[in-house]
Formats: C-alpha cells, structure tokens, sequence
C-alpha cells in the first residue's frame, strides 16, 4: 500500500479512541509470528515510525520479527532522483537499530523491503549498491509498484504507471539484477494485473516474487457491485500463478479502501471471528493454491490499522489457521517469510501480554 494517497479512496487515519472500544483475549499467545509487511512512515501528519510500530506489536501476540516495506517515506532531496529513496532506508536502518539498542525483544526490520526503480535497467545496481551499502544483510527485497488499472487512469491510490511495465525490456533487465542478488521481488499491482505477473514469473524463474496484499482486489468504482464475479476471477488468474514455483503470497491488505474496506463506518471495530468470516473465501483459496509454504501473513499496518487493531487482526489470521497442522501453521506465521526473505533463525521471547 503506499503512497500519494488522494480524492476519495485516501485511506482513513486510525481512530485509537474507536479502536478502544473492542478489546479481545489475545488466541495462542506462544505462537511465533513474523510480521512480513508493515510501513515506517511520516503521512497526513499521521507518523508511524518506531515507537508507535512497538506498541502495537507488544500488544499481546508473540511476533519476534518483521519486515518493513517502502512507503515513500525520508527521500533525499539531494542527488540524483534515482538514489532519492535510499534515503528511506538509511531512516529505517536507524529506526531498526534503535529497538536493537532499547532492549526490544522484537526484531524490528529484520528484513526490508527497498525501493528503486527497476526500468532503469542494469543501471539499477546503482541504487542496489547504495541500499545494500547501508543495510547489508537487512536488504531482503525491491519493491517497485506496477499497480494500474483502466477504470482509474488518474490513480485509485498510487500514481499509475506505464502499461505492461512487467513486460517491458529494462524492467526486465532491472529484475534479473535482483535475481543476481538474491533479492525477493514484492510485486505491488492490482489483481487484473495477475496474468502479467504469471508470464514474467514464468519469464524470470530464478527470481523469488512475493506477491502483495493477495494481489490487491480492487473493490470500488465499477468493481463494487460485483464481489462474487471478481472474486472467481481472481481465483483463476491465481489458479495460474500457482503454477510458479518462485512465487510466494502475502495475505493480508484486507482493511484497504481500495478493496472496498469500510470496518471504519461501524459504531464499534470488528471481531476477529467477523473478520475471518469475511476473509475465508479469499485466504483459503490462497492456501489451497500455493500451499502453506508460499503462504505468509501480513499486517500492513499502519494502513489496515483504520479498520481494525494489531491484536483483532493476528487473532483472526489465528482462527483461519486453526484448520492446519501445527506444520502448516508455522509456516504460515514464521516459516514461509524466512523462506522468502532469507531471514535465518529469528527467534525472540514471548511478549508479557497475554
């Protein structure tokens, strides 16, 4: 989720005084979590940097690391455009080594999720260098959105970009500089925009693609009166991208109003047994597809934050997942992240709060 947030699908800033007002026992306090995405920003005079981030993860769940994803936050203002969001990264790479230093039993941005322009092509190593230089063995990913979509030529949420900018030649060519790398790709488009997706796995093989929010279901505009026929759509262009065994499926994003989110609108927050009412048809697709290993779960706070707390949202990811083994579940709560990102071992103490 990101950025250039305007008009009338700007995401609403949390309302902790609403957010009070539902207040859950947190389910299997023990289970180990990483937090596979989550933004550190400074938006709408709305900062979610540090502190603010431990907070909500000392909230009762057992989530010993995570991994931060670009927002467009802290850009230099100097220098060569291309190099402006290394900026972001030496910010984050601060922020992470300030919860290392106050004792924090979390592993704060363990891994990080960079952004750089990919349709510059080989020149992109560039900007790899210059993340890399700062963050070392913490640069986990790139993540360069494509999101566009037909029915919003001027943006639903973030700006659109070039047509079929996963086929073209240099993007191409910047995303073989990952592969070399090592480094995963988060793939940020709109769920349309699948079969895009499916030819440049196909294309690229030796490449680690993580896909974001389930592929990001646009749920307003046009798509707003036809859930079931969009949904069965979606299933058969992820159908197809299962067939990639580089790809992986974050899942989560569902409290985005993009997606036709509006939790926000009520008297009081969702419960968690609500929320995983809602969101089975499209997390056991996911799961029936790709398989626990290449599944993982996500927070996507701050933005999902306006619908619903950390603890709410880890609770009903919890409740989908009392139908797996505790195999499974591992996977889907910590295994499949450390898979995708070349986490290693991470492993913390139990948060106090049950």
């Amino acid at each position: 989720m990101g950025l250039d947030v305007t008009g009338q699908y700007r995401y609403p800033p949390p309302d902790p005084e609403w957010l009070a007002l539902s207040r859950e026992s947190v389910l299997e306090p023990e289970l180990p979590i990483v937090d596979t995405h989550h933004h550190l920003w400074e938006q709408h005079d709305e900062p979610y940097l540090l502190q603010a981030f431990e907070e909500d993860l000392r909230d009762g769940h057992n989530v010993v690391a995570s991994v931060c994803v670009e927002a467009h936050y802290g850009y230099r203002t100097e220098g060569p455009d291309s190099l402006a969001p290394v900026g972001e990264t030496e910010k984050i790479m601060a922020m992470r080594s300030a919860a290392r230093q106050n004792s924090a039993p979390i592993l704060v941005a363990e891994g990080i999720v960079a952004k750089a322009d990919l349709s510059l092509g080989e020149a992109v190593d560039e900007v790899l260098d210059a993340h890399e230089a700062l963050a070392g063995e913490a640069l986990v990913g790139i993540r360069h959105s494509v999101s566009r979509d037909e029915n919003f030529p001027d943006g639903i949420v973030l700006r659109p970009g070039p047509a079929a900018l996963l086929g073209d030649p240099d993007y191409r060519k910047g995303l073989s500089r990952l592969a070399t790398r090592g480094l995963t790709y988060d793939a940020m488009l709109y769920h349309q925009q699948l079969p895009e997706l499916t030819a440049m796995a196909r294309a690229t093989p030796d490449l680690q693609i993580v896909l974001d929010h389930i592929g990001s279901i646009i749920g307003v505009g046009p798509y707003e009166l036809c859930e079931e026929e969009v949904r069965k759509a979606w299933a058969l262009d992820m159908q197809d991208l299962a067939q990639c065994p580089n790809v992986s499926v974050k899942i989560g994003g569902f409290g985005m109003i993009i997606g036709g989110a509006k939790w926000h609108l009520a008297e009081s927050p969702p419960s968690s047994e609500r929320l995983a009412n809602a969101w089975r048809p499209y997390v056991e697709t996911c799961i029936d597809l790709f398989g626990p290993q290449r599944c993982m779960f996500e927070s996507n706070f701050p933005v999902d934050k306006a619908m619903y707390s950390y603890r709410t949202l880890w609770n009903a990811f919890k409740r989908l997942a009392q139908q797996y083994s505790m195999d499974e579940k591992e996977a889907l709560f910590l295994g499949s992240a450390r898979q995708a990102y070349r986490l290693g071992e991470v492993t913390a103490p139990v948060s106090a709060d049950g």
